[in-house]
C-alpha cells in the first residue's frame, strides 16, 4: 500500500429516506458522487440508507429488504467508488443466510474493492428500536481498515454509547471513527427530553475521539418516519469532530446535506501526545471490564 496522504477530505451523506428501495439507493449514489466532485475522499452513507428505518415494528415482511453482500448495491457502490476514486462506507441490511441477518456496513476502496465489513455488535431492543428481532449481532470484532486515504473504523448506531468499541477499534489503528446512524425523538417525548438526548447522543461521540485521540465522523438521517402522531423524528445533525473533540462540520436538524470537512492526521499525534491516555493506560488492572456486573 503507497504511503497514505498527510490530509484527508471526509463527507458524511445526511438524507431522507421513502418507502422506494430503488429512490433511495439511486438517491444516495448520486450524493456520493456529488460529495466526490466537491473533493471528498472518504465517504460514508447513514444507517440503513436503503429503506425507512423499518425497525419501529416487528414485521417478517420485512426480511424482504435485505440483500447478499455482495449484491446488486455493492456492485453499484464498487462502481462509483472506483470512478471517481474515492472510499466508500456503506451501511446495508444483509442477508448472510436463510434466517441470519445483519446489520452491516461495507468498505470500498478507491479502486472499487471492497476491503471488507463490519457487522453491527451492540444491538438495541427499545420501542420502535426492534432491532433484536432483525438482526443477529456481530462476529467479526471491532476492525480497522487500510484505505487509500487513511485507516478508518466503522462502528454502527447503539454502538455509539460503547465506549468498549472505540477503543477496541482505534487500537486496532483506526484514525478515524465511523458512525451510520439512525436515531432520532419519539415525537411525544422531544419537548421534554429532546434536548437532553440529542446532547448526550453528541456527547459521548465527541468523547471517544478525545479517549482515543481520533477523528469521529457520525451520519445520521433525517425526517419523519412512520404513523403521523407517532414513529420517529430523525434528528439529522450530523458532524464530524477532531481528536479534541471539537465540531467542524454540524449538518441541520431537518435539511438533506452533505457535510464535508478537511481533516489532518498529524493533529492524532499531537493530541495523544499532549493528552496521553493511551500511554497511561492501566492495561494489567482491567480484566474485570469482561464481567457483566462485579457482584
Amino acid at each position: 500500500m503507497s504511503k497514505q496522504p498527510d490530509k484527508a477530505a471526509i463527507a458524511l451523506i445526511q438524507m431522507s429516506c421513502s418507502a422506494d428501495t430503488a429512490a433511495n439507493t439511486e438517491k444516495a449514489l448520486a450524493r456520493i458522487d456529488e460529495a466526490a466532485q466537491r473533493g471528498a475522499q472518504i465517504i460514508s452513507t447513514q444507517e440503513l440508507f436503503r429503506s425507512q428505518y423499518f425497525c419501529q415494528s416487528e414485521d417478517h415482511s420485512n426480511f424482504a429488504l435485505a440483500e447478499e453482500i455482495p449484491g446488486p448495491t455493492t456492485e453499484a457502490i464498487s462502481d462509483i467508488a472506483r470512478r471517481r476514486g474515492v472510499v466508500v462506507i456503506a451501511s446495508l441490511f444483509e442477508r448472510r443466510a436463510p434466517g441470519l441477518y445483519h446489520n452491516t456496513a461495507v468498505v470500498f476502496d478507491a479502486d472499487g474493492s471492497m476491503l471488507g465489513r463490519y457487522r453491527k455488535m451492540h444491538i438495541p431492543d427499545d420501542p420502535l428500536f426492534y432491532e433484536k428481532f432483525y438482526f443477529t449481532p456481530g462476529d467479526l470484532g471491532f476492525r480497522a481498515f487500510d484505505t487509500r486515504f487513511g485507516r478508518i473504523g466503522v462502528l454502527i448506531c447503539w454502538d455509539q454509547w460503547y465506549p468498549e468499541g472505540a477503543r477496541l477499534t482505534a487500537l486496532a489503528g483506526a484514525q478515524i471513527l465511523f458512525y451510520p446512524t439512525a436515531i432520532g425523538w419519539h415525537p411525544a417525548e422531544r419537548q421534554e427530553y429532546g434536548e437532553a438526548q440529542h446532547s448526550s447522543w453528541e456527547t459521548i461521540q465527541r468523547s471517544h475521539a478525545i479517549a482515543n485521540g481520533v477523528y469521529v465522523a457520525a451520519a445520521n438521517r433525517v425526517g419523519h418516519e412512520g404513523e403521523p402522531t407517532g414513529g420517529i423524528q430523525f434528528w439529522g445533525q450530523s458532524f464530524i469532530c477532531n481528536p479534541a473533540g471539537k465540531i467542524l462540520v454540524r449538518g441541520s436538524l431537518e435539511d438533506e446535506q452533505i457535510l464535508i470537512a478537511e481533516i489532518d492526521y498529524g493533529k492524532i499525534d499531537v493530541q495523544r501526545t499532549h493528552w496521553p491516555f493511551l500511554r497511561d493506560r492501566r492495561i494489567d488492572a482491567y480484566h474485570e471490564i469482561t464481567k457483566r456486573f462485579n457482584d
